[in-house]
Parts: structure tokens; C-alpha cells; sequence
């Protein structure tokens, strides 16, 4: 894939995100099954760098339970981001704008610079388009954890769903063709307050071992579930080699 490619599938999600915000935000009030399950697993008081936080819902919950350790949650989404912000008194999260394919610069001025126990990007890879821009962030990410630390994932399997594929719309919509994009990749319809279109890839679990080698980390836990099916996100814990 060219860069001017990725710039555009980039761009669509950006327009999606910022469009249609608040109507995710609506969609998220609760966590996913799978996401609730990480956060039983965590033990201890955790520094944690949430990547793609959103309305910031993974840090409230973790906030709850009485965590001291920095918490930082990272959009590029101002819409979402409000959402984060207009928390509770005695949040002790902090969030800021930014855009998650510069981290590897920004990771070097910024709060983003501490080690952390933690990081997670809960359906934020799949949204990256380009095997370079997505290698890049998770070198960055490797870099930033703790040698004993964790990097949490999820990727979305909208393939498992029927009605989800019924939803994908042929790139043409976007001016672009099957031989402009990389094999995976997706544009998927919004029809909840407008209609809205996302850049989408579909990982298999081969891509995703192959990603994390390639990033200087391995993968130690992998389980599906979410929708119906309890199949429709991949979730994976990756460390540091």
C-alpha cells in the first residue's frame, strides 16, 4: 500500500470518529465481555497507557477500584475524548489528543515517555492501515513497557458475522480498488444517526504472531469473544522478548 492510500483510509476514519462520536460513545456505555475479563485479570496497582481509550470507559472502571498508579488514555477523537473527560469527581485518569501513527515521535515529548506496566489498544489496529504505520506503533509500544509488561489487545473478527459482512461496501464508494488497498482490508457502512463509512482490517492470527515477532514481543494468551457468538474480537496479551 502507498502512503497517499493510507493517508485516505486514515482519513475516512478520522471524519467517521469525529462525525459520529457521541453515537459511538452511545454504543460503548458498557464494557465488552472480553474487556471486562482483562480487567478482572489485573492484579495490583498498575500503571496503565490506554491507546484508542474513546469515551475513556476501560480507565473509569479501573479508577473505581481504587488504582493509584498514573492512568493515561490516549485519542485522537475530540468528540470521544470530551466524553472521557467529563468524569466523576476523584477520576484520577488523564487523557490527550493524539494521533496514535505519530507515537513514535510524540512518545519522545511527551507524558508518554514513563515505562508502563500496561498498555492497551482495545479495536484501535484494526483501524490502521499499512503493515508499516502498524509496526511502527507497536515498536513504539514495546519500548514503552516495562521489561515485565503487558501489551492487551483486541482486534475486531467482523468476519465471523453475517450481518457485519452484509455491511461491507465495495471501495469504489471511496474512489479507490481492491489492488489500491492490502488483502484484509475493508470499508464498512455506519447507520446509526447518518451514514458513516470506517477503514476496517480483518487480522488473522498468523498476521498478528507474525506482527508481534517483527515488534520485538511474543504472544503468551489469545482468546475470542464479544457479539452474540461471543466471537467477534480477538483478544491477545503480547510481552516484551
Amino acid at each position: 500500500m502507498n502512503s497517499s492510500t493510507a493517508q485516505r483510509l486514515l482519513e475516512i476514519n478520522r471524519e467517521f470518529y469525529n462525525r459520529f462520536g457521541e453515537q459511538f460513545s452511545a454504543t460503548r456505555q458498557r464494557l465488552q465481555p472480553g474487556v471486562k475479563k482483562i480487567l478482572d485479570s489485573i492484579q495490583g496497582d498498575v500503571s496503565v497507557l490506554d491507546l484508542g481509550c474513546g469515551n475513556g470507559h476501560f480507565l473509569r472502571e479501573i479508577s473505581r477500584l481504587g488504582h493509584k498508579a498514573p492512568l493515561l488514555g490516549v485519542d485522537f477523537s475530540l468528540p470521544l475524548l470530551r466524553n472521557a473527560e467529563s468524569q466523576p469527581e476523584g477520576f484520577s485518569a488523564r487523557f490527550m489528543e493524539i494521533d496514535i501513527t505519530k507515537l513514535s515521535v510524540i512518545s519522545n515529548q511527551s507524558l508518554i515517555t514513563n515505562h508502563w506496566s500496561l498498555i492497551t489498544a482495545f479495536a484501535l489496529l484494526h483501524h490502521i492501515p499499512s503493515h508499516e504505520i502498524r509496526l511502527d506503533i507497536l515498536r513504539t509500544v514495546q519500548k514503552l513497557l516495562k521489561p515485565n509488561g503487558k501489551f492487551i489487545l483486541s482486534n475486531w473478527q467482523f468476519l465471523n458475522s453475517e450481518k457485519l459482512k452484509a455491511r461491507i461496501l465495495p471501495w469504489a464508494k471511496v474512489g479507490l480498488s481492491n489492488s489500491d488497498v492490502d488483502e484484509g482490508d475493508y470499508l464498512l457502512d455506519w447507520r446509526s444517526g447518518g451514514e458513516g463509512l470506517r477503514y476496517v482490517h480483518h487480522f488473522s492470527v498468523r498476521e498478528l504472531l507474525a506482527l508481534a515477532g517483527q515488534a520485538g514481543m511474543r504472544v503468551s494468551d489469545s482468546f475470542l469473544s464479544d457479539g452474540e457468538g461471543g466471537n467477534l474480537s480477538l483478544y491477545q496479551t503480547w510481552h516484551p522478548k
